[in-house]
């Protein structure tokens, strides 16, 4: 019993002592300013898939058909890649399909094969791209958006139906 009083005891001196020492530290480091405290450590930044900088400087690969897809989303989705390769492959997908096998460079090829017929990520990033080219802005200001993740936000139910995209 007395033992276990006795580091009890012994404990709560620990905590006191670090807990003033941290007091006394921290006051003199406001009182000399040429002590510096260490920065937080930031968060590593998430890494930024393949895309191209530059507007193409050649000709782009074509798109698959979009009748050959049964469903109205992905044939939708489809059309708008063929209408927006110039700026789709300017911009990165976030699926991770520049790491898989297929080693895509940027989100148009998700559009030149069927990868993007049974990909979320693939069809949101594209028309968010679609929506926001529509409002005037540039490559470079979309893909800052999808960095951003502004493209999570888009709701595809628009483009489920039957109706061809302006």
């Amino acid at each position: 019993m007395i033992r276990r009083a006795a580091i009890l005891a012994g404990a709560c001196c620990l905590a006191v002592s670090g807990l003033a020492s941290g007091r006394a530290q921290n006051t003199a480091q406001s009182a000399n300013p040429t002590i510096t405290q260490q920065p937080a450590p930031q968060p590593r930044a998430e890494r930024i898939p393949a895309y191209h900088k530059e507007p193409p400087k050649g000709p782009l690969p074509k798109t698959l058909d979009p009748k050959m897809f049964p469903d109205p989303l992905t044939r939708n989705v489809y059309a708008i890649a063929a209408k927006e390769k110039k700026i789709l492959y300017q911009l990165p997908c976030y699926c991770g399909c520049d790491r898989e096998a297929v080693h895509h460079t940027s989100l148009l090829d998700c559009y030149c094969d069927n990868h993007a017929s049974f990909c979320a990520t693939c069809r949101m990033e594209a028309v968010f791209a679609y929506q926001e080219y529509r409002k005037g802005k540039t490559a470079t200001q979309i893909r800052e958006d999808i960095i951003a993740g502004k493209w999570r936000d888009i709701d595809l139910s628009p483009y489920s139906g039957n109706a061809k995209t302006k």
